[in-house]
């Protein structure tokens, strides 16, 4: 199990788990899962888009989403885009620090 150096960060249980999302406009989208950051009393997950030309971490482009909806097990169960900047930004620095042993940030 890989593990993160902080303990707001539950990172994946292994590498390459994808999940498909649906956006506003019905398209499918494929998200590999990076981690969960717990901030101030909400979760936030982190992914990298990832497409047949674009495998996971090619375009370094980073998708926040916050977890609206746990399931029975407490598990995340629905997610919506962080569209607030300053809250985006406070997060993306935690998930740096919390995740600084399995990711390169530059």
């Amino acid at each position: 199990m890989r593990e993160g150096s902080a303990p707001n960060f539950c990172p994946p249980t292994e590498e390459g788990i994808t999940l498909t999302f649906q956006d506003e406009k019905g398209d499918q989208i494929d998200l590999e899962f990076l981690g969960l950051i717990l901030h101030e009393g909400r979760r936030y997950g982190f992914f990298f888009p990832v497409t047949e030309d674009s495998p996971a971490c090619s375009s370094g482009e980073i998708i926040l989403l916050e977890v609206t909806e746990l399931d029975e097990d407490g598990q995340p169960a629905a997610f919506e885009l962080v569209e607030d900047q300053a809250i985006a930004q406070e997060v993306y620095e935690d998930f740096k620090q919390a995740a600084k042993d399995l990711y390169d940030f530059e």
